[in-house]
């Protein structure tokens, strides 16, 4: 029996990203992740109980390193508004140099039902709180609104940056995924309406009706 070494482990890894991004996660097969990785398909099951916890481990491990990637450079800034952009930035070009990766975490990780059913744990769980920091740290300096609440305000950033990357994938990433970047945090701090909203008045006429965005 060969020994388990932590690099087997991780090239193992790798390749299923390759593979599951190239074959799909239900078509993938272990002996393709084992040849890709460059080790007899046995090998594997030394590591791995079958191909659905190899997904849900690339999910485990990659996230681990990304919380802690992202929360060293976004807190090396001084501001609310500062990390958020930072954070955004880092999500969309990460997953734009890896498009491997990307087409994984975003549609086949989806095929499973044990990771479905998990809910959030982990690595996940890490990123939210990441989130959920930055949102406190602008609430405080007074950047973002305080009565709305900062677990909502967390899933909504989470939630549309995950959209916006799977839209990307879905439509066989032919654009600029970091180029969103700017448009993104201006909709997460300053919303879609508008400073001055014109309204009908009486007999037809349009009057100003100011809101200000809290």
């Amino acid at each position: 029996m060969r020994s388990k070494t932590p690099d087997k482990r991780l090239r193992i890894l790798d390749s299923a990203v390759r593979v599951f991004a190239r074959e799909g996660f239900f078509k993938a097969k272990v002996a393709q992740i084992a040849e890709d990785a460059g080790l007899a398909p046995g090998t594997v099951y030394l590591y791995f109980k079958n191909k659905e916890d190899v997904l849900i481990s690339i999910f485990e491990v990659r996230m681990e390193e990304i919380v802690s990637r992202f929360r060293a450079a976004v807190m090396e800034k001084e501001t609310g508004r500062s990390r958020l952009e930072c954070l955004v930035r880092m999500h969309l070009s990460g997953f734009q140099s890896d498009p491997d990766l990307a087409a994984c975490f975003q549609v086949e990780l989806r095929q499973s039902s044990r990771f479905m059913r998990r809910g959030v744990k982990g690595g996940l769980q890490q990123y939210l709180g990441l989130i959920r920091e930055i949102v406190e740290c602008g609430r405080k300096e007074g950047i973002f609104r305080r009565e709305v609440s900062a677990a909502l305000v967390t899933h909504l950033i989470f939630g549309t940056l995950d959209e916006v990357v799977s839209t990307w994938v879905m439509s066989g990433m032919k654009y600029n995924l970091v180029s969103l970047s700017d448009q993104l945090v201006d909709l997460f701090t300053n919303g879609m309406g508008q400073g001055e909203i014109l309204t009908e008045g009486p007999r037809g006429h349009r009057v100003d009706d100011t809101r200000r965005n809290g």
